[in-house]
């Protein structure tokens, strides 16, 4: 049991820096999961899982498998389609959870079209999936500081954001609830570009929604 659970952490780098990045990574997913079940928002953390694939490829093919400039590109991209989609859904008959469905569909489309035009098929591989186990030292200062923002800016917003899930019309009422459902929406963008371009991206919604049941 020692030498299949502890031995590989003890022997190798890469599995220390990996734990400690999955760690850090629910650390910050897990509260921003909550909220989106609070919200009635799952469907919108699965749409922006993909939605920052555009970026994250044009930064891919630009800078190459730059960390700084994937991560830059990919939360322009969530930015980008959060905005769009809240539009669509203030100036059409359509909700926003169905308007982020159909942004996270184009996002992905564009996001395989823009990576399969400008490299090979391993390097789309690498922007689709990622790897756990490639986690380096920049990826660890990313994720930590993200996770460290993440939780920071929750302690300060927190009650806001709670009220505003049981009882949007009362903090609209007070005239606060769009400051705060943009910033809670720019906290789930930085968390998706984290997790997209450290672990698998087609898994974000699935972890978002066990974070939420363990934060439950």
């Amino acid at each position: 049991m020692h030498d299949l659970l502890i031995q590989p952490f003890l022997e190798f780098g890469f599995m220390r820096r990996a734990l400690v990045a999955c760690l850090a990574l629910g650390l910050g997913c897990g509260p921003v999961g909550v909220l989106l079940v609070l919200r009635r928002m799952s469907l919108v953390g699965d749409a922006m899982s993909h939605a920052v694939l555009p970026g994250a490829a044009i930064g891919f093919v630009y800078a190459g498998l730059s960390l700084p400039a994937m991560s830059l590109g990919g939360f322009l991209a969530g930015i980008a389609v959060a905005l769009l989609a809240g539009l669509v859904a203030r100036i059409t008959p359509l909700r926003e959870d169905a308007s982020f469905a159909a942004f996270y569909l184009i996002s992905l489309g564009l996001g395989v079209l823009i990576v399969s035009a400008h490299g090979s098929n391993i390097d789309l591989m690498h922007v689709l999936f990622g790897s756990v186990l490639a986690v380096d030292d920049t990826a660890l200062l990313l994720v930590a500081s993200v996770t460290t923002a993440t939780l920071l800016t929750l302690a300060v917003i927190y009650r806001p954001l709670v009220i505003e899930s049981f009882d949007p019309g009362f903090l609209r009422a007070l005239g606060g609830g769009g400051i705060y459902h943009m910033a809670f929406m720019v906290l789930m963008v930085l968390n998706l570009v984290a997790c997209a371009l450290i672990v698998q991206a087609s898994r974000h919604g699935q972890r978002y929604a066990l974070g939420s049941a363990l934060g439950r």
